[in-house]
């Protein structure tokens, strides 16, 4: 009885499973040991498409949850083990989050990789360029940030979806 006054009945809890868990083990390993050869410099930033790819795998495959817990976890490990830079947490997490919403909301894998190219081209490379310019005093442009971002996003996200695509990927 205490259980039930303590839980809040409109607040859906889901715990990850073996599978889940496993999953999200893999993509983070396959996202941390990639850095360091498929990495591209751009514009002050580390342009990482493998990274955008898995956030919209993630997203469908899992939900936003999981996606942001993997581009977190592959942001954390990167930088830990030098081959990513700051830049990495507002480049992935922003973008995760909104793969996985988007697919939420609408079923549908395209919308993963819009919500991808808005939450880490546009989100993330503006978090990006606060970053640079405020906290890391580096002189830096929006533009130059939001550019790199999305440009990394969209080669990422579109490889992802091209996955998506193949025969028994997502149930339809």
């Amino acid at each position: 009885m205490a259980d039930q006054a303590n839980s809040a009945p409109h607040v859906q809890r889901r715990s990850w499973g073996a599978r889940e868990l496993a999953l999200m083990g893999l993509l983070v390993a396959l996202g941390t040991l990639s850095a360091h050869v498929l990495g591209l410099p751009v514009a002050g930033a580390r342009a990482f498409p493998v990274q955008h790819a898995i956030n919209v795998l993630c997203g469908v495959l899992l939900g936003p949850g999981p996606a942001v817990a993997v581009a977190l976890a592959i942001s954390l490990l990167r930088n830990l083990l030098g081959v990513g830079t700051l830049f990495a947490f507002p480049g992935s997490i922003f973008g995760a989050f909104l793969a996985g919403m988007s697919y939420r909301a609408t079923g549908k894998p395209e919308m993963a990789v819009i919500g991808e190219l808005v939450g880490t081209g546009i989100i993330g490379g503006l978090a990006a360029f606060a970053m640079a310019r405020w906290l890391l005093g580096q002189d830096a442009t929006a533009a130059a940030f939001v550019v790199s971002f999305l440009l990394s996003a969209l080669v990422g996200a579109v490889v992802a979806y091209l996955i998506l695509r193949l025969p028994g990927v997502v149930r339809r």
